[in-house]
């Protein structure tokens, strides 16, 4: 018989709502329904359990860089962030050159069939050079439909999601083609009108990447490409919930007007994630970190973000006082959901990847379970 124990004692957040003194039994890697009497229980009474974070947008942790390190570097960072909560992650590269995001694809798409990444997210190198943020301005280019299908081709199937400014030449095209092969469209380092963002949408955009961040403001004649996102029942909105990239009144209006069901909690994580200040590198570009702070040496641009979700998390019961279910569906449901992988994780089930984290009253991390083994015990 398969390892059995059950979880007592905790508040657990279940897709039907919050359950009291709840039980969770795991049987090897996934939960299951039920435990005979005699099986082995870890008390969890005074903390909350909720399901395994899912990272739609991370670009390394841990002094590793998902975007240019080694094998073991990637292998670094993903455990990292397992150990911050998140038990499912895309590895999300930044802009370079044609034939470099190329190989890149074929190496990073090893590691999502060997079940160490969730799959492969290009951000650049379709964007706009008006919002270009901590990008190589000389590596942009626009998004013709051929360039982007060679990252499909080479990312093998594992890709997830690719980042267009869609209002450059052959954007809505592009658009058209990821929808097709049933690929993430998401909109961002954008530069686009109110307008232009709509038509995005009906051609198939379904994601606003980091969301106020990389894009004009909204502004009450031209409302820009937030407004557009944020009204659209089709879209969700990623936001870094780390109080640098955003106000929080801000985050409040991007849960007031989407709904809980329409966000997604990021990281857009770089290197010094999990590990420090210091002087790193994201693509091509050096970046500072100070006070956890991530900026370009040269621009002082914001370069990614050194969170982990369960920093967003605890920020978002804390300060930001959204409900702990809404959290989850942010943090877990909804990109497991938008990635096609709910049927294994995001939520606690029976018959689901045994992904879980526990959080004492204050919501500081304080166990994470990933496919039924402790990577922090609790």
């Amino acid at each position: 018989m398969a390892d059995r124990m059950v979880l007592t004692g905790a508040r657990v957040v279940l897709p039907t709502g919050v359950v009291e003194n709840g039980r969770v039994t795991v049987e090897g890697t996934r939960i299951a329904g039920h435990a005979p009497t005699d099986a082995p229980s870890v008390d969890l009474s005074g903390h909350w359990l909720v399901p395994g974070f899912v990272d739609m947008h991370n670009h390394g942790g841990g002094g590793a860089s998902f975007t240019s390190g080694s094998a073991e570097d990637v292998l670094t960072g993903v455990r990292t962030h397992h150990e911050h909560g998140t038990t499912t992650m895309v590895a999300s590269t930044v802009t370079g050159a044609m034939d470099f995001l190329i190989r890149r694809a074929g190496f990073l798409s090893e590691l999502v069939e060997q079940g160490d990444l969730a799959g492969i997210h290009f951000e650049g190198p379709f964007i706009s050079p008006c919002r270009k943020g901590a990008h190589s301005e000389e590596l942009l280019r626009d998004p013709e439909p051929a360039d982007v299908r060679k990252l499909l081709d080479a990312a093998r199937g594992t890709a997830r999601m690719v980042t267009l400014a869609t209002e450059l030449p052959g954007g809505i095209d592009s658009v058209r083609l990821l929808a097709e092969h049933g690929v993430i469209a998401a909109i961002g380092h954008t530069d686009a009108t109110y307008e232009q963002t709509v038509a995005a949408i009906d051609a198939g955009a379904t994601v606003a990447t980091h969301l106020f961040n990389a894009m004009p403001a909204l502004g009450h004649r031209a409302p820009g490409p937030i407004a557009a996102l944020l009204e659209d029942e089709r879209v969700t909105v990623e936001l870094i919930n780390d109080g640098t990239h955003l106000h929080p009144a801000a985050l409040e209006l991007a849960f007031h007007r989407a709904g809980a069901a329409r966000v997604a909690f990021i990281t857009d994580a770089m290197d010094a994630a999990g590990f420090g200040d210091g002087v790193y590198h994201l693509g091509p570009l050096a970046v500072e970190v100070k006070e956890g702070v991530a900026r370009l040496v040269e621009g002082g641009s914001i370069a990614g973000s050194t969170l982990t979700l369960d920093t967003a998390f605890r920020r978002a019961a804390t300060v930001d006082g959204l409900p702990v279910e809404d959290i989850v569906q942010a943090i877990s449901v909804n990109p497991a959901r938008l990635l096609g992988l709910h049927d294994r994780v995001g939520s606690i089930e029976p018959g689901k990847d045994a992904d879980l984290v526990v959080l004492d009253a204050d919501f500081t991390l304080k166990g994470v379970m990933r496919k039924g083994a402790w990577v922090v015990e609790p």
